[in-house]
């Protein structure tokens, strides 16, 4: 059976649930990490779909498009999924829709505050973007700043009802944790904690991802998540990560610079 291919933005915390998800169902691929901006042109070719979206993964001679899509895909398709058994699938899907719903509302939430560290969001941007990608960025800045922000939203009207949406996903998360289980649903890790952990995980930075646990994003993109950071949910999430990601990025570094060298 031949690897798959997986089109990934690496701040992207939709990407990271695909990754993860692939990573810990050992299903082999390979990782293309696309640079903001350029993305645009080979996901609307590859989708067809007339969207830009990311993540992309092919696999099987099928491509699939939207995060959501990949993972029911995946379970159709490579069934049974461990982290997905049928008993379990409609509560793990109703989690994962629950997150997918604050998942732009959070990253305009994140943009909104931090801008100003045009430096750093540039850094970020341009990890794995070539020389002349990085320069076009590095000049069109402002104009991609004013896109992104229609796109999040991020304007005076919006910005607080993206607060509000994030602080009430994560006031749920917590309620659900308060009898103090390990896992969202069943005894073991489910693609519910990977969808919850890796959409919250911009907020809660845990150390073991290589962007996320970055100080320049902490200080930056992170900044906005202070009245949530020392939080039961994203202590969570950070615990997940330490004991679930963690060994898996580890195991993978080789593979991981090999990412990180593709155009």
């Amino acid at each position: 059976m031949s690897s798959a291919i997986l089109y990934t933005i690496g701040v992207s915390h939709f990407s990271e649930k695909i990754r993860w998800l692939l990573d810990h169902e050992q299903i082999p691929y390979t990782e293309l990490p696309l640079t903001p901006a350029f993305h645009v042109r080979p996901m609307l070719k590859k989708g067809g779909r007339r969207k830009t979206t990311v993540p992309l993964l092919e696999i099987d001679g099928t491509a699939i498009q939207n995060s959501a899509d990949i993972a029911a895909h995946l379970a159709q398709v490579r069934a049974p999924l461990k982290s997905v058994p049928p008993s379990q699938a409609e509560a793990i899907r109703s989690i994962e829709r629950r997150f997918d719903e604050i998942g732009r509302p959070l990253a305009g939430y994140l943009y909104s505050s931090s801008f100003g560290f045009r430096k750093e969001i540039l850094r970020i941007w341009t990890q794995f973007a070539s020389p002349w990608q990085a320069f076009v960025l590095r000049l069109a800045f402002p104009l991609i700043r004013k896109s992104l922000s229609r796109k999040l939203r991020i304007n005076p009207v919006d910005l607080p009802k993206s607060a509000q949406a994030v602080g009430d996903a994560i006031a749920w998360l917590e309620s659900e944790l308060a009898d103090g289980r390990r896992y969202l649903v069943g005894n073991r890790l489910s693609y519910a904690d990977i969808a919850a952990a890796s959409i919250l995980a911009p907020l809660a930075c845990p150390a073991e991802h290589p962007i996320y646990g970055r100080a320049d994003f902490q200080r930056t993109l992170a900044s906005a998540a202070e009245p949530w950071r020392q939080s039961p949910a994203l202590q969570w999430v950070r615990e997940v990560y330490r004991q679930h990601r963690g060994p898996v990025w580890r195991s993978l570094a080789p593979h991981l610079l090999h990412r990180a060298e593709m155009r």
